[in-house]
């Protein structure tokens, strides 16, 4: 009996990756046909996705330690000291040497990152769609520091907002796991833009995209949301690099991730503020 919940477990998993692959590359012959949705609808289902607290795998796309990716090993916790030790060899490299004093971390999620980085703050900002995710991420980080935690709730259709409710200049920037989540390319200059005018002038940002190796399966994909959320969009290195330039952000490298325990192609940038 044992085997045999054991083979159907098998031939299930096998199923459903199979019908999530073919949903994949009907929704990107779609886009690739000219059918690609509007950002502001994609935005409108990112907003509904992210806002409307869910099950297991939304509290795992939102990093909650609660969720049931994280059960059996330290994978949460070490997704915030890796970033910690990124960060450390970075600013090493780039001889940035000034307290990190005030940061905001873009898209908090249930804290992953939080917990590593608000020990070495005076003041950390989180800023999340969901106000339930904002609310367990200032708990984890109640949990391992006395640091002030300020949680901004924005819409995915109006980010400019916090640039209406906190005051730069911060320090450190931080932005793990959201650009390969948000409607589109061009979206991505509207945060560059923001992170821009959140620092001061030698402020520096660690921000990770989800880079293309320019085959049609991993071009950004601009539909379904839903479904595809993890694939939305994607940028070539250079493209991220210019990107960040045009936006005021000077680059000094970026470190390529082509896989790890949770998904593939991540590329992490360092820039600073002139």
């Amino acid at each position: 009996m044992t085997d045999r919940i054991a083979v159907l477990s098998t031939v299930k998993r096998t199923v459903k990756q199979f019908a999530k692959s073919a949903e994949d590359v009907v929704q990107r012959l779609l886009a690739a046909a000219g059918a690609r949705q509007s950002e502001s609808r994609l935005a409108a289902d990112s907003q509904a996705y992210w806002a409307g607290a869910g099950g297991d795998r939304w509290r795992a796309n939102s990093h909650w330690r609660a969720a049931h990716v994280f059960d059996h090993d330290d994978l949460w916790q070490r997704i915030g000291l890796d970033h910690l030790a990124m960060a450390d060899r970075g600013a090493r490299m780039i001889g940035f040497d000034r307290p990190w004093s005030r940061i905001v971390d873009w898209g908090c999620g249930g804290g992953a990152n939080a917990v590593a980085f608000a020990p070495r703050a005076a003041e950390y900002v989180g800023v999340d769609v969901s106000a339930e995710t904002l609310e367990t991420c200032e708990k984890e980080v109640a949990a391992v520091c006395d640091t002030p935690f300020t949680g901004l709730r924005i819409d995915v259709e109006d980010p400019e907002a916090v640039l209406r409710r906190i005051s730069p200049p911060y320090d450190l920037f931080l932005c793990f796991y959201v650009f390969e989540l948000i409607p589109s390319p061009e979206y991505g200059a509207r945060l560059l833009r923001i992170a821009e005018q959140l620092l001061g002038s030698g402020g520096a940002a660690l921000i990770q995209i989800k880079y293309t190796t320019g085959t049609w399966r991993t071009r950004p994909r601009r539909r379904a949301y839903r479904t595809g959320l993890a694939e939305m969009t994607t940028y070539t290195v250079p493209e991220f690099w210019e990107l960040a330039t045009a936006c005021g952000l000077t680059p000094h490298s970026v470190q390529l991730v082509p896989r790890n325990e949770l998904d593939e192609r991540y590329a992490y940038f360092l820039l600073t503020k002139p």
